[in-house]
């Protein structure tokens, strides 16, 4: 039978509470177990070897849990950026693009946001997947046939939000560097292009290094800082694109995800595309990096 949170408090006391809280902020490690994280089964075993209590259920282990809103059984990613002066600089030269993109655009200069999306799996279902119908959602079959990879290419124009995507043989500089070419190429009425991007190895070798020498009377490339490449716009696009256009896909073929990528990124300039909203600015920066002591 379980208890209620109130009867878990009356059922043991405070002091018991707090041990076991505290176990369950620490990593098993720490007493001697091979375990990476805790469940309430386990906690409630640990408690009881390391003598915190006689005997508890892991129900009961799971409502004093609750009451403290303590979660061991769930874990998140995050990234740590390094916030040095590089990472300001950086960082800081981005967001004044983003500020100024639609004077920039009046002055014929553009800020292109560049963004890859490498082994991009042409999978087919082995069975067709069943409509949805009145109380059914639709169904897909779990298993599938690898019929190779792609790597998709996006760019994104920040200023009206659309997109020109490529799709390359790998994801290397020199299927890079054919692509910027025709993107430069496509953009020559323009003053000067913002390129921002990641630090990528194709992105930072060297034969694409000898390329943007070659248009570096127009082209001014931004790297974003190492572990913050979220402050690549193109991001948020390949997000937003993925899941329109790709989840949920069966394609029969490699070619036929290329055609579908082709056509795809064509079709969201016309449906969906619209500047991204972007509130992250220099000032709100420079109030965080400080914040962290910085």
């Amino acid at each position: 039978m379980t208890l209620p949170v109130q009867a878990a408090r009356v059922a043991f006391p405070p002091l018991v509470r707090v041990r076991i809280e505290q176990l369950a902020c620490c990593e098993p490690s720490g007493i001697g177990l091979q375990m990476t994280h805790w469940s309430t089964r386990t906690l409630a075993q640990a408690a009881v070897r390391q003598g915190l209590v006689p005997r508890i259920a892991h129900s009961t282990v799971a409502l004093i849990l609750r009451a403290a809103d303590l979660q061991p059984h769930r874990s998140r990613y995050w990234k740590t950026p390094c916030l040095d002066g590089d990472f300001v600089e950086r960082a800081r030269k981005i967001l004044w693009c983003y500020e100024r993109v639609d004077r920039l655009r009046e002055s014929d200069e553009v800020v292109v946001c560049l963004d890859e999306k490498p082994q991009l799996q042409a999978l087919e279902r082995r069975r067709p997947t069943v409509a949805m119908r009145a109380g059914r959602i639709e169904r897909q079959e779990f298993e599938y046939i690898r019929h190779g990879t792609v790597n998709f290419l996006g760019a994104l124009f920040v200023h009206d939000g659309t997109m020109r995507g490529w799709c390359l043989e790998r994801n290397d500089s020199a299927h890079l560097i054919p692509t910027l070419d025709e993107l430069f190429e496509d953009l020559r009425e323009m003053q000067r292009i913002h390129l921002i991007w990641d630090g990528g190895p194709s992105h930072t070798s060297g034969l694409t290094a000898q390329c943007l020498r070659r248009h570096r009377q127009k082209v001014r490339v931004l790297l974003t800082p190492a572990h913050a490449s979220w402050l690549n716009q193109a991001e948020l696009l390949l997000r937003a694109f993925s899941e329109r256009y790709l989840k949920r896909g069966d394609w029969t073929s490699r070619a036929d995800l290329t055609d579908h990528l082709q056509a795809a990124w064509r079709e969201y300039n016309e449906l969906l595309a619209h500047p991204f909203h972007w509130s992250w600015t220099r000032r709100k920066m420079r109030d965080w990096v400080n914040s962290q002591g910085h």
